[in-house]
């Protein structure tokens, strides 16, 4: 029998083969068991989670022998040939290949024929965000509508790019990436399979490396077992791989701990000899650093430290704090960015082990700003007295007090250790030369304080008398109203209040008219001014509806021989006279 691939070999068959996406395969089979099917469903989710593998399963549901049924038996005429991908009735699509629009044309004519021998014809359409418009545009009647036995099945890595309207037309399903314990588990049962024996910590290396494709964890895991002779151990992956492997980045971490540049130099000079590299280790010396802030900040889930917690370096656990492992940390992310525009990536990493080795030295902002606190409370108690003079004319620190007693002294070396301004507070308050003669210093009075007399408390501010209402007028009265009101803010709108006629009131609304579009088209644009003034006029809130009414032809005084009626508004307005120029003949 010929060779199969392990991720062909292990694709599944069964929705309860699908691992890490419980979600879709509860959804899917409560579907197909309800009889609730959909005439279009869009798979999306990175490469290698099962997208294409749910649609065979799905198709398989649909056209088994027993079903429409949630568990299809797999033996069957039409489940068989649907694995081996020899069905008449489930179109698998390249929509990479087949992007035009003349292809789309060729699916609206295939799908009025009804099924060959099964019950629905299955259109898989795999990548088909790579679909040109016209032929999404082409698409859409099709799998809005489609024939009662046509379901269309659309997978894609890159759901953006799927018109809106094309999601709107199909029941979308989300593939989530596959965790690592999941994979490593998965990777497990396959050695299992293969007869193979492998080393937890080599799976867990592969799963992580997979960053949760199920297909690439596969792959990998065929790789790896080529070379591996039936035993994979993590040993024989970071040598046939060139890896650089946490034993050899905790030989240069100790050298670091200790302050040990050029053991940390030699150390890594010995790797890069051993064909490592340069951006391979740099990427694990970042993983490195990430995975012992975990384990300083108290994680030790195997699957995000990648090894086992006594496989780190025991020194830089105890020795290095946490600030200074996030420092190491930046310092290696830092390097990742510098690297591709260095001279020579090796001088950039050598730099950045070199400053490694003073890692045991870098203070947080943290730290340094509660030193400085505790040095100032310190200092805030007071300085020591100044000595008195001796009778002999000669004067020490201990001259006229008793002397401190050697548990005194030891007291005041374990308060030195613990301020590490110690050093600094004493060169403050110790005199650094001889004391000159006794000097009799007579003390300066405390003056005494004089009592400030309390400000007087400020009055409180009259309430102001409530306004009178404004008396409410008739429809009557409320022309002449809004003129003068309008008069005084806006002149032009006041003039054209003027000119209204047929002024009436029904149930909350004004009405009035205007004979001129122009002066209807000016009081449109302030409605809601002239609603404000009426419902203040007329003490209710009211609407306003203006009518333009048609007026005589001989009133036009433009047509007479007069102004135009915008030349009379604007006369009115600025209460002037219109001069007319002749015309010389």
């Amino acid at each position: 029998m010929a060779y199969e691939v392990t991720a062909t070999r292990r694709r599944p068959g069964r929705f309860e083969d699908m691992i890490g996406q419980d979600f879709v395969v509860a959804t899917l089979r409560n579907s197909v068991a309800a009889g609730k099917i959909a005439h279009a469903y869009l798979f999306s989710g990175p490469r290698g989670c099962g997208k294409t593998s749910s649609a065979r399963i799905l198709a398989k549901a649909l056209n088994c022998e027993k079903g429409p049924t949630a568990t299809p038996c797999g033996v069957c005429p039409a489940c068989v040939e649907i694995a081996r991908g020899a069905s008449l009735d489930v179109i698998e699509i390249d929509g990479a290949s087949n992007t035009s629009v003349n292809d789309v044309r060729q699916i609206k004519d295939e799908v009025q024929f009804p099924p060959n021998a099964y019950r629905y014809k299955v259109y898989i359409i795999d990548e088909v965000h790579m679909l040109s418009t016209s032929a999404f545009n082409a698409l859409l009647k099709t799998i809005e509508e489609p024939p009662p036995y046509v379901v269309f099945v659309f997978a894609t890595t890159e759901l953006h790019k799927v018109p809106a309207t094309i999601k709107s037309r199909c029941q979308q399903f989300n593939f989530r990436l596959v965790g690592i314990e999941v994979l490593r588990d998965a990777l497990a049962e396959a050695a299992r399979e293969s007869g193979i024996e492998a080393e937890e910590e080599a799976l867990l290396w592969i799963a992580r490396e997979a960053t949760g494709s199920v297909r690439d964890a596969y792959t990998l895991f065929d790789q790896v077992a080529a070379f591996s002779d039936g035993s994979i151990t993590f040993e024989k992956i970071r040598d046939k791989l060139g890896l650089v492997g946490i034993d050899r980045i905790n030989e240069i971490v100790d050298a670091c701990v200790a302050k040990d540049a050029a053991g940390a130099l030699s150390s890594l000079d010995a790797i890069i000899a051993s064909g490592v590299s340069v951006d391979q280790l740099v990427a694990d010396l970042a993983e490195f650093f990430r995975s012992l802030l975990l384990l300083k900040s108290g994680v030790e889930k195997e699957s995000l430290i990648g090894h086992p917690a006594e496989r780190f370096s025991a020194a830089a656990r105890e020795r290095w704090s946490a600030a200074q492992v996030e420092r190491g940390l930046a310092l290696a992310l830092q390097l990742h960015r510098d690297v591709r525009y260095s001279l020579d990536p090796r001088y950039e990493l050598e730099l950045t082990v070199s400053r490694l080795a003073w890692l045991s030295d870098y203070v947080s902002p943290g730290e340094l700003r509660s030193a400085v606190e505790r040095a100032r409370s310190v200092l805030a108690k007071g300085a020591a007295p100044l000595p008195e003079s001796a009778p002999s004319g000669r004067s020490g620190p201990f001259d006229g007090a008793e002397r401190p007693s050697r548990e005194d002294g030891l007291r005041a070396d374990e308060a030195r250790i613990d301020d590490p301004f110690a050093s600094l507070k004493q060169s403050w308050t110790r005199p650094h030369e001889a004391p000159s003669p006794a000097i009799a210093v007579t003390p300066t009075p405390t003056p005494t304080p004089v009592p400030v007399p309390a400000p007087a408390p400020e009055p409180e501010p009259e309430p102001e008398p409530p306004r009178p209402p404004v008396p409410s007028i008739g429809i009557d009265a409320l022309s002449g109203a809004l003129v003068a009101r309008f008069q005084e803010t806006k002149n032009m709108v006041a003039t054209a209040l003027a000119q209204a006629t047929d002024w009436s009131e029904d149930g909350g609304t004004v009405r009035f008219s205007v004979d001129r579009p122009f002066v209807r088209t000016l009081l449109e644009q302030e409605h809601r001014a002239i609603a404000e003034a009426a419902r203040d006029l007329l003490g209710k809130p009211v609407s306003i509806e203006i009518a333009l009414v048609e007026r005589a032809a001989s009133d036009d005084p433009a047509e007479d021989g007069g102004v135009p009626a915008q030349v009379e508004l604007v006369r009115r307005m600025f209460k002037g006279t219109v001069i007319t120029e002749g015309r010389n003949g």
